[in-house]
């Protein structure tokens, strides 16, 4: 009766989702040691689930493979936006992007976002995309005194910057874009996505002022227009069409 019980707890359940091998290839850089300032190709072999994302293999390979493997990670839910990192040449968040989504029964190319110093393994510093945020003023202006009530706004007013509302400060489009590979100056496309979600604000009374910083030979005028920001953009922002708004917004204020 026993042998019977245990062999019958052998079989597979019924829904059980099946587990498969992967390789998963990282980018590493360590500033200190023998390969000091070097980065080179880390292949790991790991049992995951389809289901798993990114960021779980990447844990499973910290726990139980290699504990220096360095990398960025905070609420895992897509919110936070702090695991941001190429896969398979693409950027994205590591908490969203399921295993079996990226070329299944193929290594998966794990990389530090580009155009950012990186600071160890997938960690990039991230001062210079905060610096250009900062820039851009990204806080509601107003004159007069304290309100004694709320500010009024309507719906169709709050619609008109609602989709640039989404940025998690993630850099992931900023670090998609070609022009920002090239130029470590350019405002990049999310410090100009935070200034139009104030630009086109009927509450706010910096508009002018964000605009001339981004009239600026290292402002909107060096987009070029590939969408790879908007691409990348983990949150469905439309980031080429709110730099177009910016940009058309510039034209016609000045005339």
């Amino acid at each position: 009766m026993t042998a019977v019980m245990e062999k019958a707890d052998a079989q597979p359940k019924t829904g059980e989702i099946p587990s498969f091998d992967v390789t998963i290839k990282v980018r590493r850089f360590n500033p200190e040691g023998d390969a000091a300032g070097e980065s080179y190709w880390d292949e790991f072999h790991i049992t995951a689930y389809g289901t798993d994302r990114v960021l779980d293999a990447l844990h499973k390979i910290k726990w139980e493979h290699d504990g220096s493997l360095t990398f960025r990670r905070s609420c895992a839910h897509g919110v936070c936006g702090s695991d941001a990192m190429r896969i398979n040449g693409r950027n994205r968040l590591a908490c969203k992007t399921l295993l079996k989504d990226v070329n299944p029964g193929k290594p998966i190319l794990v990389e530090p976002i580009k155009g950012l110093p990186v600071v160890k393994d997938l960690v990039v510093d991230m001062e210079p995309f905060f610096a250009s945020y900062r820039e851009i003023m990204p806080f509601l202006i107003t004159t007069g005194n304290e309100p004694t009530k709320e500010r009024i706004q309507s719906a169709e007013q709050r619609e008109r910057f609602d989709d640039t509302t989404k940025c998690i400060l993630c850099a992931a489009c900023t670090s998609s874009c070609p022009v920002f590979w090239t130029d470590g100056q350019y405002f990049g496309p999310a410090a100009i996505v935070n200034a139009h979600r104030f630009i086109f604000d009927s509450r706010d009374e910096g508009a002018q002022q964000r605009l001339e910083i981004l009239n600026d030979k290292e402002g909107v005028w060096r987009c070029r227009t590939t969408f790879n920001c908007t691409e990348a953009c983990p949150r469905g922002i439309e980031v080429t069409k709110a730099i177009q708004e910016v940009k058309r917004a510039m034209i016609t204020r000045a005339f």
